[in-house]
């Protein structure tokens, strides 16, 4: 059953989430059961949404190669997340989901 995360994690900035990006190059090679992220920050910090086609996917992807990654660029504290079943997606026509 796919699943929507909701991530936030307070202190972190954007040079951080580039920098974690560029080590783990999810968009040049996409987790297994990715679907869709979405990031920005407000003046908390950095927020996500998240589709993955399983919770376990995203744990995998977590431990694999996202945590590690994190470590190594030194972003401080925890994350806030939790996962919620997907009832429905729709993507608007023309919409392609690359990178921007």
């Amino acid at each position: 059953m796919a699943v929507v995360l909701s991530f936030s994690w307070a202190g972190a900035t954007p040079a951080q989430y580039d920098a974690v990006r560029d080590l783990v190059r999810w968009e040049e090679q996409t987790p297994d059961g990715a679907v869709l992220h979405v990031a920005w920050f407000d003046a908390d910090g950095l927020r996500v949404t998240d589709v993955w086609k399983a919770e376990d996917d995203f744990n995998r992807f977590m431990q694999e190669r996202l945590a590690p990654a994190i470590e190594k660029v030194g972003i401080e504290g925890k994350p806030e997340f939790g996962f919620t079943a997907m009832h429905r997606r729709f993507v608007a026509p023309g919409v392609t989901g690359a990178a921007s």
